[in-house]
């Protein structure tokens, strides 16, 4: 009697579904949280944009400290129930990139820095915030201490992106957005830059930097 063929590996992959989300232990969902904080911030600044009404502004900062105290607490997590799942590092950086890189991106943008070189200034950010996640995990067993833990940041860590947002709801509190942003705008040419947009080369370039070495408490 010729046997029965057993199922491909293919298919008996397919019956394990959701294996992907019983790996997760409670410090991931906390990191994703950091990440669903960052993404809401960037939908509500294209909706400020969409509606003129700069109360989306205002929810947008006001998920930014939120997404802060994700990022923070999801280590903690980690490290108070000894455990974290083979993702953890990588979801932390996909989470930092949204809600520390492309959402200060985003709100700048959505409160005036529109210009052809301040897009420009945005999208150097962003790619540094970027490149400095990978640079860390690539390098993070050779910063760490003999317990794993590493000792310091090589460049400014992400998440002080928020200094930058802070700026920008204080001129928002102040009316200071579009065409009244602070600094004005430098017309050079067929290009335009406000002066803000800078703050934001600063802190990208800071963050790729390798003679800063920032401690790591």
């Amino acid at each position: 009697m010729t046997p029965e063929p057993s199922s491909p590996p293919a298919a008996r992959r397919q019956r394990r579904h959701f294996s992907m989300i019983r790996t997760f232990v409670l410090a991931d969902f906390v990191t994703l949280g950091n990440g669903f904080s960052g993404a809401g911030a960037i939908l509500a600044a294209m909706q400020a944009l969409a509606t003129s009404n700069p109360r989306w502004l205002w929810v947008a900062f006001c998920l930014m400290p939120v997404a802060l105290v994700m990022d923070v607490a999801d280590g903690r997590i980690a490290r108070w129930r000894f455990r974290k799942s083979p993702l953890g590092a990588d979801l932390d950086s996909l989470a930092d990139v949204i809600s520390f890189g492309m959402a200060p991106a985003a709100l700048a943008f959505a409160v005036g820095l529109r210009g052809n070189l301040d897009v420009a200034a945005l999208l150097y950010f962003v790619a540094c915030g970027i490149s400095r996640l990978a640079r860390f995990n690539v390098t993070s067993a050779e910063l760490s201490d003999g317990t794993g833990k590493v000792k310091y940041f090589e460049g400014t860590p992400i998440p002080t992106s928020l200094v930058l947002v802070m700026v920008l709801a204080a001129a928002t509190w102040q009316g200071r957005i579009g065409d009244a942003l602070w600094g004005g705008v430098w017309n050079l040419g067929p290009l335009t830059l406000h002066p803000l947009a800078l703050l934001y080369v600063l802190s990208g370039s800071a963050m790729i930097s390798k003679t800063l070495r920032i401690p790591k408490f």
